[in-house]
């Protein structure tokens, strides 16, 4: 037996629905407490996608992470719990912060929100990198879109004021 290898569960798929709907269901939940509205008049900071594009993005992020986390359940690791926890605290930072940027109008106060949930993933993407490198991985794009994000929100709130 190799004493390196780290116990596993066996594979749940409702656990990874769970971990997956969890996940989109946030993000649902930022675009309906959040909306939309105004974001066609705004000026926009170069290399802004189109705004059509986003909802796909997000979503096919949101399944990846939920995945990753769910990854990270499956393995019964002691500091598991621990960085889900800061998974689960990043979501829900993550819901609020269309409705601070969309509907309260509150650009800058948004662009602070996304910091610290870039340095919240940051403690996630250490975590999952320490128990399982795909979670890891998974993860990474979700990170990349987060900085960009905060790139965007500080565009906005500069050509917007």
């Amino acid at each position: 037996m190799d004493i390196t290898a780290l116990p596993r569960r066996t594979f749940h798929l409702k656990a990874l629905l769970f971990f997956i709907s969890l996940t989109l269901s946030a993000g649902f939940f930022g675009a309906l407490l959040g909306g939309f509205s105004g974001f066609a008049g705004l000026v926009k900071p170069p290399l802004t996608l189109a705004a059509i594009t986003s909802p796909a993005l997000w979503a096919v992020l949101y399944i990846t992470t939920g995945i990753a986390a769910y990854l990270i359940w499956n393995i019964n690791d002691i500091d598991g719990p621990r960085v889900l926890r800061l998974y689960l605290l990043q979501l829900l930072l993550g819901a609020l912060w269309p409705l601070i940027f969309f509907r309260l109008k509150l650009r800058l106060v948004a662009f602070f929100l996304l910091l610290s949930i870039i340095a919240i993933v940051s403690l996630v993407l250490t975590g999952f990198r320490y128990i399982r490198k795909s979670a890891y991985r998974l993860m990474l794009p979700y990170f990349i879109s987060l900085i960009y994000t905060a790139y965007l929100n500080f565009g906005f709130y500069l050509l917007n004021n």
